[in-house]
């Protein structure tokens, strides 16, 4: 899979661009600011309908502009797709796939599959639960884009429960309240809960043996370095997740009962307090965890192995997707950014960006693009 052409329309800072790509790699050279992440970030929009920057739309669409266009032709076993979508900030987006309207934008998922290497990729491993839970989900609907649906059925649900959680609360206080409705909510809670529960549950099971060798690949040799990854997932069901936790029938049963036991308190504060949106995905290096204890190099190890093994668990169930590393090599010391390059090089697309052309890996010498005051130069 490779993205062959790419065309903007008041996206971001660009009014509009018109760029030919090709399999291999591809390096975006220019200083901060001329809009290199920009492009790449557009090419991520295609196989996300989301920002690894912004959690809205709106800054998206160039000041100014009423909405933004990306278009992406993309190449699948000599096969191409062009995928085009409209980023209406406060209504629908709109989406086509070979000139065709889809039903909704998130039918063009799995046509593009990226995985993005960022400075904020740190935050995966120094951040809150909420930057795991995402990198999780989003891994989930790259593999298999039904999840998309699932994620955003959770959400709905979750979002309406809590409002009747606070409507509960109220009941109560004045005496009154029917609790029936809220019954229902925790059914519904707790069949997609279920759902979400048990894909993370798998994911991450596929995920640890991947992570637990690509560490070793990127801090091979690195001073001071420990080599024991692990990798848990911390349920909010705690001792009530069941034995055949990939089960989900078994999964609904028991966030079900969780829900029926901690009622009284959810009622009290306002918020669901078992589901999903509860979890986390404990890292840890040699029996540490990795939030508190790891060095600077060690973090950034990390999160790169969970974006390498997220790129071989992709590339393992077909379809290889685009690799974008953006910015990242600045980060890196020297022994670390010569392995990742030399990691990633055999894949069939790989986009970088950097400020100077130094920064880019001679294993990645490939094309070669300067970026500079809203134009985009081939140099090689």
């Amino acid at each position: 899979m490779h993205v062959s052409h790419v065309s903007l329309t008041d996206f971001r800072s660009w009014s509009a661009l018109e760029l030919e790509l090709g399999p291999g790699s591809t390096a975006l050279v220019g200083a901060n600011g001329q809009g290199k992440t920009n492009l790449v970030e557009a090419l991520g929009y295609v196989a996300t309908l989301g920002s690894h920057r912004v959690a809205a739309d709106l800054p998206l669409v160039r000041a100014g502009a009423e909405r933004a266009v990306v278009r992406a032709r993309v190449e699948r076993d000599g096969r191409p797709t062009l995928v085009e979508l409209e980023i209406n900030p406060g209504k629908a987006n709109r989406a086509r796939v070979n000139k065709n309207p889809v039903p909704r934008a998130r039918e063009v998922l799995g046509i593009l599959r990226t995985v993005l290497f960022a400075p904020e990729d740190l935050s995966l491993v120094r951040g809150d639960p909420s930057e795991r839970r995402g990198f999780l989900d989003d891994l989930l609907v790259s593999s298999a884009p039904r999840y998309a649906g699932v994620r955003s059925d959770y959400d709905r649900v979750l979002k309406q429960r809590n409002a009747l959680l606070k409507t509960a609360f109220l009941a109560r206080r004045s005496g009154g309240g029917d609790m029936r409705t809220l019954d229902v909510w925790d059914a519904h809670l707790a069949r997609c809960g279920a759902e979400l529960l048990g894909a993370r549950l798998s994911l991450v099971q596929a995920l640890r043996p991947r992570v637990a060798t690509a560490y070793r690949a990127v801090a091979l040799g690195a001073e001071g370095s420990r080599g024991t990854t692990e990798l848990d997932y911390k349920c909010s069901l705690g001792e009530a997740l069941p034995d055949d936790s990939f089960d989900r029938d078994l999964l609904a049963a028991a966030l079900l009962s969780e829900l029926a036991r901690l009622r009284p308190q959810e009622v009290e504060r306002g918020v669901s307090l078992v589901g999903p949106h509860r979890d986390d995905l404990v890292l840890g290096l040699s029996g540490l965890p990795v939030k508190g204890y790891a060095s600077h190099g060690e973090s950034w190890s990390f999160a790169l192995a969970l974006r390498l093994a997220s790129y071989e668990l992709l590339r393992a169930d077909g379809g290889e997707p685009v690799l974008v590393l953006d910015d990242v090599f600045a980060e890196l010391d020297v022994g670390r950014r010569d392995r990742l390059a030399e990691l990633v090089g055999g894949a069939e697309q790989v986009l970088v960006t950097a400020a100077v052309a130094a920064d880019v890996p001679e294993a990645l010498a490939g094309s070669r693009y300067d970026v500079h005051e809203g134009q985009v130069t081939r140099v090689r």
